[in-house]
């Protein structure tokens, strides 16, 4: 069986969530057809703490699969009154 190759994506996490980013956030290795739940699971990303994810600057969800090349951007429920 082939093994796939690496694809590549750029990640950016927003407010209280931007300590989780990875060193590698503008060249993070991703198996090819990975969810952003596998990929929030791979970065041990608290999903209750999550509420918006763009990919490629459209509202994104958790069963979004990712090819290589996304931009992915996540945001946490922003208070404010």
């Amino acid at each position: 069986m082939k093994k796939h190759a690496k694809a590549h994506i750029h990640i950016k996490f927003f407010a209280t969530l931007s300590k989780l980013t990875p060193g590698s956030a503008e060249h993070f290795p991703i198996d090819p057809g990975i969810t952003v739940l596998d990929l929030f699971k791979q970065l041990e990303v608290p999903v209750d703490e999550v509420k918006l994810i763009f990919v490629n600057n459209k509202k994104g969800e958790l069963t979004t699969e990712l090819q290589g090349g996304e931009r992915i951007g996540v945001f946490p429920p922003v208070g404010g009154g």
